[in-house]
């Protein structure tokens, strides 16, 4: 926990530093202490809200909700109008410095982005103001082919779907999961797969294994789940004696068969290695002891929240991996994460040897606000390849 408060201080720096650059390329020198000064009452104002909240809002649940919301808008409407500026500097200034113009360092005012400049600010405002709203909840549907070579006509066409990363609680309601089955129902999948990071809320939490059990029903070959860091998080056993009492199925370091076939079919599931010190070692354990006794022929596909599973299916000739845990980094463009690569694996389709890889870009969300990187229901079939 003291580790994640000092990565966030870090992240809140990093934005003040790039909010306060992008200023002073585009405000007067005599208006830049006003405009950074009003900028840092506003910046420590939503840092009061964020550590002071709860009592500020003495269980006003949906007062608080959208006052994170708002803040989190703030703070991403900073770091894209910070980013505008320094990509559009950063252009200017590997033009002027060609061979044939040599006036950028003369004139301080071409430095600055004076003309048009309220534009920066207005276009990051409206992306940030999107990236909280339709952007953080509209779920998508991606549908994918995956070929696999010489399955019978039992597995041609054969539909799986993921959710995935969920973050049952504040920005992720009851109302919100019931929606989301309801859309995963509606892609008429023979198989649900729920791929870590689904129940994040004590409070909450039986109920929401009671709801997905609901859809059991909707599922011809049922629903999977396999936990999530944020599951450890919090009571798992409770969780888990939860689900004991539903029809969905819990994979931890095993496999079911699903058809016999003429390449018969399993879902394999691993449990979240932990601690995080023993991750690799445990990791490597889990996939071993998931796969042991899967004939070689056999079609598998198998459901792990974190994404470097994706390499440990691999080596056990896995068909399919579904995983998560990224978010995708919920700020993209064209599909590709505009984040650091903090993990080997951050969205969409990875190919190791044979095996499809796939990290899913969640359906809650770190914080609530998502750029390009929309909630996602992933649906993949199988085809004969």
């Amino acid at each position: 926990m003291i580790l994640f408060f000092a990565l966030l201080s870090v992240v809140f720096i990093m934005v003040i530093a790039l909010s306060w650059y992008a200023l002073g390329a585009i405000v007067s020198p005599s208006r830049l202490a006003g405009a950074r000064g009003g900028l840092m009452l506003l910046d420590m104002a939503t840092v009061a809200v964020m550590i002071f909240g709860r009592s500020l809002f003495h269980g006003h649940d949906e007062a608080e909700r959208i006052s994170y919301i708002i803040i989190a808008m703030i703070w991403m409407a900073q770091f894209l109008f910070g980013l505008i500026v320094a990509l559009i500097r950063l252009a200017r200034w590997a033009y002027y410095r060609s061979a044939s113009r040599t006036d950028y360092v003369a004139d301080p005012d071409k430095r600055r982005l004076l003309k048009g400049a309220m534009i920066y600010p207005i276009v990051a405002a409206g992306a940030s103001l999107y990236g909280g709203t339709a952007g953080r909840i509209e779920t998508v549907v991606r549908e994918m082919d995956v070929p696999v070579g010489e399955i019978g006509d039992d597995l041609e066409n054969y539909r799986i779907a993921q959710i995935s990363d969920v973050h049952l609680g504040k920005f992720f309601s009851l109302d919100d999961l019931r929606d989301l089955m309801e859309k995963a129902a509606g892609t008429k999948a023979d198989v649900l797969a729920l791929t870590g990071d689904i129940f994040d809320d004590n409070e909450m939490n039986e109920r929401a294994v009671s709801l997905i059990g609901e859809y059991t029903e909707r599922f011809p070959d049922g629903i999977w789940f396999c936990y999530g860091n944020h599951e450890y998080f919090r009571d798992v056993e409770r969780t888990n004696r939860a689900l004991i009492n539903t029809k969905i199925h819990v994979l931890k370091n095993d496999h079911i068969r699903l058809k016999k076939g003429k390449r018969p079919f399993y879902i394999v599931g691993v449990d979240y290695p932990r601690p995080r010190s023993a991750f690799e070692e445990k990791e490597k354990r889990c996939a071993r002891e998931a796969f042991e006794g899967i004939p070689k022929n056999a079609v598998t596909v198998l459901l792990a929240h974190h994404p470097d599973f994706i390499d440990d299916a691999a080596e056990h000739d896995a068909t399919l991996v579904l995983t998560g845990h990224t978010h995708g980094g919920q700020l993209g463009l064209m599909g590709v994460p505009l984040v650091p690569p903090v993990f080997k694996y951050m969205r969409g389709v990875y190919r190791v040897g044979d095996t499809v890889g796939y990290v899913h870009s969640g359906n809650g969300s770190w914080f609530p606000w998502r750029l390009g990187c929309p909630p996602e229901i992933a649906v993949f079939r199988l085809v004969k390849g």
